[in-house]
């Protein structure tokens, strides 16, 4: 039972993280793309290896604390059906180009943003 609400704690504090951060990169442009979610997505995987690194490699965090921070947190935080709504909806515009670079930064991005976190994780 502990670990199930050590994820409820943070999947929340995580959500609303995530609405804060949208909604204040949103106020900064009026641009179609969407910048929030990609920095987001990204914030989250730079975390989630941090997170995983402490947690795997360096034995910092133990095991209900990962459960809040990466799987509660960081699953709440990241949003991958806002990425597959706000994708669908740059095609329904006309907007190929800007999806194949929200698809392709988001893909490459978020998987080096992990590789960062894990690397930076294993040097600290």
């Amino acid at each position: 039972m502990k670990e199930v609400l050590a994820v409820f704690v943070g999947g929340g504090l995580g959500s609303v993280a995530r609405f804060t951060v949208g909604r204040w990169v949103g106020s900064l442009h009026t641009h179609y793309w969407p910048f929030g979610t990609l920095l987001i997505n990204i914030i989250a995987c730079a975390l989630i290896g941090l997170l995983v690194g402490f947690a795997d490699h360096k034995h910092w965090i133990g095991p209900t604390t990962r459960l809040l921070l990466v799987v509660g947190f960081c699953g709440g935080f990241s949003t991958f059906s806002a990425f597959s709504t706000e994708t669908l909806t740059l095609l329904q515009q006309g907007h190929h180009t800007g999806t194949l670079l929200y698809v392709g930064a988001s893909v490459v991005l978020c998987v080096l943003a992990t590789f960062g976190g894990l690397v930076l994780a294993e040097r600290l």
